[in-house]
């Protein structure tokens, strides 16, 4: 089952079918933001974790349980996928106590987690409560990677504790992800080395995109050839490789490449299959959408989230929303539709970042 709602979840069902899902949504991945505390200060972080930190907002153990418990009794909760982030979710103490509840009613689980914190009694709380996914940031080679995440040393923790969860293949899907910038980007190959001897399941590569921490990091964005051969290695690699090697869910490339370097075919699922609650309550879509006032749909500390699923999120299920005069005349409209939501500009209504354009045009937009 587990297989199935990951494959069902993702860009290729609703490429194909996505009038059909702006009418009727399905509820396949439910993003729980367990805190906005976090134990780096990583140059790229969307939600700048660890900035402006108001404890007394983060949901309570009960309030969390019973919203997950008043989805399960409306929903099939074996089909559906609660992705847990953060911030970095193992600083919640009561973590591991949530997700037995969750697991126990029928959900199935996963974690994004910088690695730093997991040790022994950490993987024996995630096999415990039936973790099924893990994905693990490694954002370049040692120093590259130190820097970026701001915390000196802990590419070798993170090595150490990825090999020892591999003693005991216990997940079903084990993946690092690593967001390509300049520092690390001539460090691929090298990378691809490191991924070979983890023996992961997947590796997620993704580029920096200009959101959160990122736009104060600027210097570190990519350039026109440094896409060019990114999304080249990606295809390179691909069609070698043992291991799945994917570009991730961001960002329209062009027909050219799209099936070259992910499993399908692009498509933003915010709203369509994916929602979330956010660490204070907030029922919204991806969490690293920009966090804007008139897009929360409403708060499960006094709203069902049920009941906002099925009667809300109207906007972000229109797929002609991002219809702005920049893409509507773009050849590549009916594909991309905006693009990826999380890099949309509100200010100037366009994309932050379009590949598309900047692989065919002279510049970034």
């Amino acid at each position: 089952m587990l297989k199935e709602i990951m494959k069902y979840g993702e860009a290729e069902l609703a490429y194909k079918n996505k009038k059909e899902l702006s009418k009727h949504p399905v509820l396949y991945n439910l993003f729980w933001e367990t805190t906005l505390r976090c134990n780096a200060k990583c140059k790229h972080c969307g939600s700048r974790a660890g900035e402006n930190i108001q404890l007394q907002d983060e949901l309570t153990t009960e309030q969390i349980k019973k919203a997950f418990k008043s989805i399960a009794d409306k929903y099939d909760a074996s089909k559906i996928l609660i992705n847990v982030t953060g911030g970095e979710p193992l600083v919640r103490q009561d973590l591991f106590e949530v997700m037995k509840f969750a697991s126990d009613l029928g959900y199935h689980w996963g974690i994004t987690t910088n690695g730093m914190l997991i040790d022994d009694e950490t993987i024996k709380k995630m096999k415990d409560t039936k973790l099924a996914t893990m994905s693990i940031s490694i954002d370049g080679l040692e120093t590259s990677h130190d820097d970026f995440r701001g915390v000196k040393g802990s590419y070798k923790k993170i090595i150490e504790n990825i090999r020892k969860l591999q003693q005991d293949k216990f997940l079903h899907c084990f993946q690092i992800t690593t967001v390509v910038n300049k520092s690390n980007i001539n460090e691929l190959e090298q990378m691809y080395k490191v991924m070979e001897n983890l023996e992961v399941d997947s590796w997620r590569v993704v580029n920096m995109d200009p959101i959160g921490r990122a736009n104060d990091n600027s210097n570190l964005a990519l350039e026109k050839d440094d896409y060019r051969y990114l999304l080249n290695f990606i295809k390179e690699k691909r069609n070698k490789s043992k291991f799945e090697i994917t570009y991730g869910c961001a960002h329209f490339v062009g027909m050219e490449l799209e099936k070259e370097i992910r499993k399908n075919m692009f498509f933003c699922m915010a709203g369509y299959t994916t929602a979330s609650i956010l660490y204070n309550g907030d029922i919204y879509v991806c969490p690293n959408v920009e966090r804007r006032k008139e897009l929360i749909q409403g708060n499960v500390k006094q709203d069902d989230f049920v009941e906002i699923w099925e009667n809300g999120f109207k906007w972000f299920r229109d797929l002609d929303k991002l219809k702005s005069k920049d893409c509507e005349k773009c050849q590549n409209w009916k594909y991309c539709r905006g693009d990826s939501l999380h890099t949309w500009d509100f200010q100037k209504n366009k994309p932050k970042l379009c590949l598309n354009q900047v692989l065919e045009g002279d510049k970034v937009i």
